[in-house]
């Protein structure tokens, strides 16, 4: 008896352990092989502006994706909890997201699914093998309102089309948050400068030849102006100003060339008209300027050159320029003066005002 209890237990152990090999296939054939996603090395989530509900770029990258297997659908789900348990983040918009580029699949021959907001997902109907590594970038996403708040990409790669639970390839997850900008902000002081130079005889100015040496200071024709010859002179104005729309210059007297009870008559041509100067022996007193950018009409000295104004006690223009200047800048001004044979004796003098304004 003994020996036949020990035969009967083996067979009715071995007929268990029968039975439950038959019912493991037939589980096997009734539900399919265990799927085990691979999961990647180095995943990333980089933003290409990562402020607050700003339009971005979102680059997803890793490495050890599942080169034998074909995948029709890559899906990053954007969420509040790492197992994709919680929500989109707020504000965030993503349903007008673009496939920009890819160095992990061919992005010219998968579509964007923007079905669901805060979900990035692409399909290709035909599928296709990954490189071992690369990265796949979704272009035209609104990012979230709230900063300083970590947030999750879960990234998944499917076998189908429809991304079903069960045919997942490849996963990773990875963290990524928004941040403000920090303002940067410096002050540039306005910088001016500007210089009167004194100009030596036989110099051009505008068409004419200087025959009296000017200084910084001033100018002292002495006797050298005569019924038969008249007096030229000149000064170089250089100013420089980082003033972004550049400067001008405005040229005036306190007045006729005076002596005593005794003037010399201003020149006949205006700022405004220009004209030639008298020949030697009338009286005149003017200036010119080889600055052919002038208000209204730039070149109404300098074309065809030599042409005069008379002086005035007011401001009027000798130099325009509408833009910073590179360095120090230099404009050539001239003055002139002419007397009669009629002209009384004696010492004549006025003084000549230059005026620089830059425009900031």
């Amino acid at each position: 008896m003994y020996g036949g209890y020990v035969l009967k237990t083996h067979r009715l152990n071995s007929l268990k352990a029968l039975y439950v090999f038959l019912v493991a296939m037939l589980m096997t054939a009734i539900i399919g092989p265990v799927v085990s996603a691979a999961t990647l090395s180095s995943p990333s989530l980089l933003l290409g502006d990562p402020r607050p509900s700003t339009s971005s770029s979102y680059t997803f990258s890793g490495s050890g994706f599942t080169t034998a297997t074909t995948i029709r659908c890559i899906d990053v789900i954007l969420n509040t909890q790492a197992d994709g348990g919680g929500s989109a983040p707020t504000g965030i918009t993503t349903t007008s997201s673009t496939l920009s580029s890819s160095s992990l699949i061919t992005a010219g021959s998968w579509s964007v699914d923007n079905g669901s907001n805060g979900r990035l997902r692409i399909t290709i109907a035909g599928g296709e093998t990954p490189a071992a590594s690369g990265n796949v970038v979704w272009g035209n996403i609104t990012n979230g309102s709230t900063v300083a708040t970590t947030y999750f990409a879960l990234f998944t790669s499917y076998t189908d089309a429809s991304c079903t639970g069960g045919n997942e390839v490849d996963q990773a997850t990875a963290a990524f948050i928004y941040k403000d900008g920090e303002l940067i902000q410096l002050t540039i002081d306005p910088t001016l400068t500007f210089t009167c130079s004194g100009v030596a005889a036989s110099q051009s100015v505008n068409g004419a030849t200087t025959n009296v040496t000017s200084t910084a200071s001033g100018v002292n024709y002495q006797n050298n102006v005569t019924s038969s010859t008249n007096g030229i002179s000149a000064h170089d104005l250089n100013v420089s100003t980082n003033a972004t729309n550049g400067y001008t210059v405005y040229i005036r007297h306190t007045g006729q060339l005076t002596n005593g009870s005794d003037t010399i008559a201003n020149h006949t041509g205006t700022n405004a008209a220009p004209t030639s100067f008298p020949a030697a022996g009338t009286e005149a007193w003017g200036y010119t300027t080889e600055d052919s950018t002038l208000d209204p009409t730039a070149d109404r000295f300098t074309n065809p050159g030599n042409l005069w104004a008379g002086f005035t006690t007011s401001n009027e223009i000798v130099i325009n320029n509408t833009g910073a200047t590179s360095g120090t800048e230099t404009t050539r001004v001239g003055h002139q003066v002419g007397v009669s044979t009629t002209t009384p004796a004696g010492t004549y003098q006025t003084t000549v005002i230059y005026t620089v304004a830059s425009t900031y």
